[in-house]
């Protein structure tokens, strides 16, 4: 693909996500104001919305699942998983998780059960115990089910219809072809990169900083915006570099090695650690999470003040992560679950996925918690990026399961950031599976831009307060998606019942011929 093949669509979207980067970097604090407001608008006004809507997204999951559109491949009909299971569900994990996994999995139950809480007073057992919930709550089939239903519809109209890989081309059946090939479905493709630049660039913001955190805290090296710059600015050497030369086999073997250290530190902790007590509060969690989980799908604080600040700072942040990283995951598992059934893919990346992310905030979280709440060590006086090292240090191996750890934040910040290039150079070129070297190169330093940006209007909260204003608009979309879904599947099942139907009477025939 030449030059000149490059789209309006990448144009724009440069620009746009240009401009906001230099207003950051010229008025930090007045784009620290205006995120701060837009955000409190968003959830005292909207928050209904985006609790209902994810809701609505899993139950729309459920539903296909045991439809009469199941048997539906995500292909053409008959066609094999490209993939084995073992390796679909290795890289389901990968994708949907990443840094996230490691950054969140000590510091968010530990939040919940010692600092502000959702529900009961920080420190009793209550708390505790609705600590693990949440989290479950969290990382669970909610997450799943969003990324799910995108990489569904992606993967139904690109490798089953044979549409285009893009979000407007999952539009057709509702707006029509020419609609939106034209300026329409160029605005959504638009609002689609920005999503994902925003989801994408959150995550390595949180990335930059607890590697940061982790030098600091094993070497003593300084922790500071400066370091951050430094920090990103080697990753992004490497993932821009691999984007270009599109090293996928050494992405896929780095991916895989990757998830293998992440074990090695899961199981390993799991052994050093509280062991029965992590077998006691996952039994437990799994147990509360299953029995409160529609209240906690729809629970909103009445009182407001700082159970309803907990809400925005915890579920409805989420719930928009999730949805700004949707293109960008969705397009990854769409990739990879080709030839699948709708009933294989729902069953696959609803389920297995939320289990293991259920093991490991159940091994890290419950590690943390003992040491707490045993007076071993105040780990709730840390910061987000550095309670997973704080936990680590008073265990046996703690040293090197730290320095592991350091390891797997560092590679997936890499590979990550390198398939983000890809799904972005693809959404921004027409849906073509080669975007060029420029493209992507493109798209590597915006979102290491993006990432300083987030990290010098106001750190984490910074990155929240984005995540859920991009992912307002481009929740309207995942709904018309479905709309979408649903209005194609409709015309195509009676056709796959009459194409079955006359093959029984075909073999019928000849039955009785012979």
């Amino acid at each position: 693909m030449r030059m000149k093949s490059i789209t309006g669509v990448f144009w724009v979207a440069l620009l746009i996500c240009t401009g906001f980067v230099i207003y950051g970097a010229i008025w930090p604090k007045t784009l620290e104001t205006i995120t701060q407001n837009i955000t409190s608008f968003i959830a005292v006004n909207f928050g209904w919305y985006y609790l209902l809507l994810v809701l609505f997204i899993l139950i729309v999951c459920i539903y296909l699942l045991f439809s009469r559109y199941a048997s539906i491949t995500l292909g053409k009909e008959g066609e094999d998983p490209e993939f084995s299971l073992k390796s679909w569900f290795a890289m389901l994990f990968s994708a949907g998780m990443g840094i996230g996994l490691v950054f969140w999995t000590t510091a968010e139950p530990i939040s919940h059960a010692f600092t502000m809480t959702p529900i009961h007073k920080a420190g009793t057992q209550t708390a505790i115990n609705e600590a693990m919930q949440f989290s479950f709550f969290h990382w669970g089939i909610h997450a799943w089910a969003v990324y799910g239903i995108v990489a569904l519809i992606f993967a139904y109209f690109s490798f089953h219809k044979g549409y285009p890989g893009l979000v407007s081309a999952t539009l057709m059946p509702l707006f029509g072809e020419k609609t939106m090939r034209g300026p329409l479905g160029q605005a959504i493709d638009v609002l689609a990169i920005i999503a994902t630049v925003t989801g994408v660039a959150a995550t390595l913001g949180f990335g930059a900083l607890q590697i940061n955190e982790g030098l600091n805290f094993l070497f003593n090296i300084p922790s500071n915006f400066g370091v951050q710059v430094v920090i990103i600015i080697i990753a992004t050497i490497l993932f821009t570099w691999s984007a270009w030369s599109g090293i996928n086999k050494g992405i896929k073997s780095l991916s895989n090695i990757n998830m293998a250290l992440a074990f090695v530190v899961l199981v390993a902790l799991f052994c050093v650690g509280p062991t029965l007590s992590i077998l006691n509060t996952f039994t437990n969690g799994l147990g509360d999470y299953i029995a409160n989980f529609f209240k906690m799908s729809l629970r909103i604080p009445q009182s407001g003040g700082e159970k309803f600040q907990w809400l925005q700072n915890w579920t409805i942040f989420y719930w928009a992560w999730w949805i700004s990283w949707a293109p960008f995951v969705g397009i990854f598992i769409a990739r990879v679950s080709r030839g699948r059934t709708i009933k294989e893919f729902i069953l696959g990346v609803l389920f297995v996925p939320a289990l293991v992310c259920f093991i490991f905030f159940a091994v890290f979280g419950t590690s943390a918690i003992y040491l707490q709440q045993h007076g071993i060590a105040d780990i709730a006086k840390y910061a987000t990026e550095t309670a997973t090292f704080a936990t680590l240090e008073h265990y046996p191996l703690g040293f090197i399961l730290s320095l592991i750890t350091l390891v797997v934040i560092m590679i997936f910040f890499v590979t990550s950031a390198d398939s983000a290039t890809y799904v972005l150079g693809m959404l921004s070129s027409k849906g073509h599976i080669n975007p060029t070297g420029f493209v992507k190169v493109s798209w590597g330093v915006i979102l290491a831009l993006f990432a300083m940006i987030m990290i010098y209007t106001g750190g984490t909260q910074s990155i929240q307060n984005l995540l859920i204003i991009a992912a307002l608009p481009f929740s309207i979309v995942i709904i018309l998606m479905i709309w979408s879904l649903f209005k194609s599947l409709a015309i195509e099942k009676p056709r796959n019942q009459q194409f079955k139907l006359s093959q029984s009477k075909h073999q019928e025939l000849k039955m009785n011929e012979d």
